[in-house]
């Protein structure tokens, strides 16, 4: 489907502007401000250098760099990327009825310049290409009532990376005051396994407080109370909190500490093993890896995802798991001996699941009935092997959220919210050893944290982290995430920088991400919580041929120290430490069987 994209300003635009701006800088005093005046005006942006990084602008696929700069040691580097043109924006206190001047300099092709909710006509300004840093000015008269502004910078859709820099809003200042003190008596209230409650002293002229778990940012409150959630059981956490008012923000306050109390556990993971090996078993089908039987399965593979259960058309909701057939696989064994392996496996403490999707099996519960079919049929594979649960491996067009689907913790879009019940129905049904995993790929996940569905401005693909509200409605009855952390574009982490698949660096960011929670979308206000380090698994490919961003066992083990041990860390640095995290998934045992088991030996090595 063809996006809709905003047209760039035409030559024939471009020269009327011109004219027009030539003819009202002819008129006296219409635009020109008075030296008075001019004595009189400040610069209204904060951070307009951008020497204290992003902070007070809300920015998409943005970072900070040291070259190149105009002035200064820093400047925005930023990237458009598919649907999105990469804008930073900064809402600025302004007085009503005055005249303001917005300029900033910029480098790259088609970066913007402008300001909006002005009250009277919004302004912007743009190049077509600058080879080298390039001024850009407008300016614009606030109305009678408004006394606030946005100012931002963008570029255009696929033009590449924009740079810019000494970003001014100059005209009348308005006496914010100071910023409020810094907030005092902040202590420790009700602590659960997965949550802390904290307060603190109010602070005078504050107009609402920001709360810091480990030094990240990770809610806002108006009063002097809130909890915080979305924690792991038995983990120590780092509290500050600060104050806010149009002024600005406080200093952080002192820090209190506090460790969440032992959990249930929960989502049928209490009887895995501490560090667990998942691997997917591909018996539905054979390729380039071969044929493996279930009782020639390694006793290293404590999950064994069985490869495909797939629909009879998309929309069904009608879930077939077909065994390979003896012309693709000869040495297939019968069903009697499939089904003798399942428990000969599940005698020695390992769980056989049923995995549901993979590339080619989309699955779309768009109807209630298609959702019921899903239960009926999942039910029917489950009873008829035997088997310790399901698998969610929705890949392609399985899931995307509709336009006015905008927060993932209060879903609308009938396939996320039918799957969402299907699998709290199956949960219920077969209880809580029941063992529920999913494996999303990082696109509909981490891919969150810049974007969620189409977004505010439209035109963003509608599958970016559609599987967020999935996860989250799930978090207390999932027992394992293993998201593919392969065969993935690059994804920007917590630190505001794109990371690539290849190294140890890719995994630990990703994971990172999920063990810290995330802004969905940039905002801060609404906030993915992180998951228990033993609901975590890394997906990563066996070998070379079985999907791209294999990495060596050397850089897994990095990933594990780093990770559980926060030793041997490469550029990224992780938000915490997880001795508990769960282990690995990888596609698939037969392709490490393929490659000389240097998969499961390497964890085994590794765990003991």
């Amino acid at each position: 489907m063809e996006r809709t994209r905003r047209s760039r300003p035409s030559e024939h635009r471009r020269r009327i502007l011109a004219v027009c701006t030539a003819t009202v800088l002819a008129v006296p005093g219409l635009v020109a401000l008075s030296s008075s005046a001019r004595a009189a005006d400040a610069d209204l942006a904060k951070n307009g250098g951008f020497e204290s990084g992003l902070a007070n602008w809300t920015c998409t696929a943005a970072s900070t760099v040291t070259t190149p700069v105009r002035s200064g040691g820093s400047a925005l580097k930023a990237t458009p990327a598919g649907s999105d043109y990469a804008q930073c924006s900064q809402t600025v206190t302004v007085k009503p009825d005055a005249q303001y001047t917005l300029s900033g300099f910029v480098r790259g092709s088609y970066v913007y310049l402008g300001a909006s909710g002005t009250g009277t006509t919004d302004v912007s300004t743009w190049t077509q290409s600058a080879a080298d840093w390039q001024q850009l000015s407008t300016t614009f008269r606030t109305g009678a009532s408004t006394t606030k502004v946005t100012i931002y910078t963008h570029g255009w859709y696929g033009t590449g990376t924009y740079y810019a820099d000494d970003l001014s809003l100059t005209g009348p200042g308005v006496d914010a005051g100071q910023p409020p003190a810094v907030p005092t008596g902040l202590r420790t209230g009700t602590l659960t396994s997965s949550s802390v409650g904290l307060s603190w002293t109010a602070v005078s002229g504050a107009t609402g407080y920001a709360v810091y778990r480990d030094g990240v940012k990770v809610q806002t409150a108006t009063g002097t109370s809130a909890t915080v959630s979305g924690l792991a059981a038995s983990t120590a956490y780092s509290f500050q909190v600060t104050a806010t008012n149009d002024a600005g923000e406080s200093a952080k306050s002192a820090t209190v500490t506090a460790t969440t109390p032992a959990g249930s556990g929960g989502g049928g993971s209490s009887d895995l093993p501490t560090h667990a090996l998942v691997g997917y078993l591909h018996a539905s089908f054979a390729n380039g890896a071969g044929y493996t039987r279930m009782a020639d399965v390694p006793d290293s593979w404590d999950v064994i995802d069985l490869a495909f259960g797939e629909p009879t058309s998309a929309t069904s909701g009608d879930i077939r798991f077909n065994r390979c057939p003896v012309a693709e696989c000869p040495t297939v064994e019968s069903d009697a001996d499939f089904k003798a392996a399942i428990k000969a496996k599940q005698a020695a403490g390992k769980k056989v699941l049923i995995s549901i999707g993979g590339q080619n099996g989309q699955v779309q519960l768009t109807t209630t009935a298609a959702r019921d079919t899903f239960v009926s049929s999942v039910s029917k594979i489950i009873d008829t092997y035997g088997l310790d649960g399901l698998d969610i491996d929705f890949e392609g067009h399985s899931l995307s959220l509709d336009a006015s689907d905008t927060d993932f913790k209060s879903p609308t879009t009938p396939v996320v919210v039918n799957l969402i019940s299907a699998l709290k129905t199956l949960k219920a049904k077969y209880g809580a050893k029941f063992v529920l995993s999913m494996a999303p790929e990082t696109f509909f996940v981490q891919l969150g944290y810049q974007y969620y569905g189409t977004g505010k401005w439209g035109g963003q693909d509608p599958r970016a982290g559609a599987y967020l509200p999935v996860i989250h409605a799930l978090r207390d009855d999932l027992t394992l995430l293993h998201v593919q952390d392969y065969n993935s574009g690059s994804i920007m982490g917590l630190d505001n920088q794109y990371h690539s698949m290849g190294g140890a660096d890719f995994h630990i960011a990703m994971t990172d991400m999920l063990l810290t929670g995330f802004p969905v979308a940039g905002d801060a206000n609404n906030v993915f919580p992180p998951l228990r380090p033993d609901q975590i698994a890394i997906g990563m490919p066996a070998t070379t041929n079985a999907g791209n961003g294999y990495v060596s066992p050397a850089e897994v083990t990095k990933t594990l120290d780093c990770l559980t041990k926060k030793t041997n860390c490469g550029t990224y640095t992780t938000h915490g430490t997880w001795p508990s995290l769960r282990g690995l998934m990888t596609w698939s045992i037969n392709w490490d069987r393929f490659g000389g088991w240097e998969f499961s030996r390497n964890f085994d090595s590794y765990f003991g």
